[in-house]
């Protein structure tokens, strides 16, 4: 990543950019595909997710499509970084 990019992006995360004067999420998300997200974020793998958050595999597939949907991502490493 440029380190130009790099700078704005953590100045958004600091509160000092654009990002930052946002009031109201980009996207509305169930408490459970936040959780899912999370869990995704810590790197963990949807049986990992199934057996933290005690739900099926079936379960996790639909929440994570979902959140892909909402989010407009493609894969687990788009959601990490959106996360």
């Amino acid at each position: 990543m440029a380190p130009r990019t790099t700078a704005r992006l953590l100045a958004d995360f600091a509160g000092h950019g654009r990002l930052a004067a946002r009031t109201e999420p980009l996207v509305s998300l169930t408490e459970r595909e936040e959780e899912v997200a999370a869990t995704v974020a810590r790197g963990r793998t949807n049986a990992e997710i199934a057996d933290e958050l005690h739900i099926s595999l079936g379960t996790v597939k639909f929440h994570l499509a979902s959140l892909m949907t909402k989010i407009g991502v493609s894969n687990r490493v788009q959601i990490v970084i959106w996360v």
